[in-house]
């Protein structure tokens, strides 16, 4: 009997082994093991979600951006202004300082005995502008006014009263010119244009909004009356203080003079022409009509 017993005990014990799930990390405790149950945080124990217990914070409806809680909002207490109103539109002029075109003159990479443009100062490989953002050419800066010694006739885009001091102090000229887009283009790089095979393009006149600038005296325009350069070159003499050189009796008259037709972009060149590098040949219009066209 007592063998019996054992047997079905036996039976019973690897019967119930065979239900149990298998021995793992899972379902193996510590009894030694004393770390109590964590609780959620704030007082409902985490049980909100962070969303609060009444109120929009509890159904998700917060305010909108701008909204003051039943007041009149900022945005519309104030009249609005705007700044960057056509922004994308506005003419940039990426400068030059009078230190910079003396230390390019002096190392031989611009020539002063011939005018300076647009083109010279592109050419040097030290200054670079992008009609296609709205560049319109070089903003001559009077950073190194005072060490400024070289005797130029430069033309350029924008100028100030102090820049225009320096150099008509060490006796030359200075001339603020307009170029559109197009004239510019050609100007940035006058090989590639050339390539093209294209007539050199007329020279359009500035902007109603620039149209003061480039035809007053006081900023030597190109469009500006000869005489009342000479008068306003005078008078600005007597505002810095310094002798007005007389250009008349200087050897390199002939040079400080040369200025461009304000339809004109190229020294030497005139709207119209055909330049053939290859065959190193230039091709002038002779029909009177494209002659007239480019003339005016």
């Amino acid at each position: 009997m007592g063998s019996r017993a054992a047997m079905v005990g036996t039976e019973r014990a690897l019967a119930m082994l065979r239900s149990l799930p298998r021995l793992t990390l899972a379902n193996v405790k510590n009894p030694n093991n004393t770390q109590a149950t964590k609780r959620g945080r704030a007082q409902h124990g985490g049980d909100k979600h962070g969303a609060g217990n009444k109120g929009s914070g509890q159904r998700q409806n917060y305010m909108r951006i701008g909204y003051e809680t039943g007041n009149n909002p900022f945005y519309l207490r104030f009249k609005y202004e705007p700044y960057y109103q056509g922004h994308h539109l506005r003419r940039q002029y990426p400068p030059m300082s009078l230190l910079k075109l003396q230390r390019l003159i002096d190392t031989d990479r611009v020539d002063p005995s011939k005018p300076i443009d647009l083109v010279s100062l592109v050419g040097t490989g030290l200054y670079n502008f992008n009609p296609g953002q709205k560049h319109y050419g070089v903003n001559l800066t009077d950073y190194g006014a005072d060490s400024f010694k070289a005797k130029v006739n430069i033309e350029v885009q924008w100028a100030t009263e102090l820049v225009i001091a320096a150099i008509e102090r060490n006796g030359g000229t200075i001339t603020t010119a307009y170029y559109d887009p197009d004239c510019l283009f050609a100007m940035k790089n006058p090989e590639k244009f050339f390539c093209r095979g294209i007539p050199i393009p007329k020279r359009m006149l500035p902007p109603p909004d620039a149209a003061v600038y480039y035809a007053s005296a006081n900023s030597r325009g190109y469009l500006a009356d000869p005489t009342k350069i000479s008068e306003e070159r005078l008078v600005l003499a007597q505002k810095y203080g310094y002798e007005l050189p007389k250009i008349e009796d200087d050897p390199d008259y002939q040079m400080l003079t040369i200025r461009k037709d304000p339809r004109q972009i190229f020294y030497g060149l005139e709207p119209g022409w055909v330049i053939n590098l290859k065959n190193e040949c230039i091709l002038k219009p002779t029909d009177k009509d494209l002659l007239k066209y480019y003339a005016t």
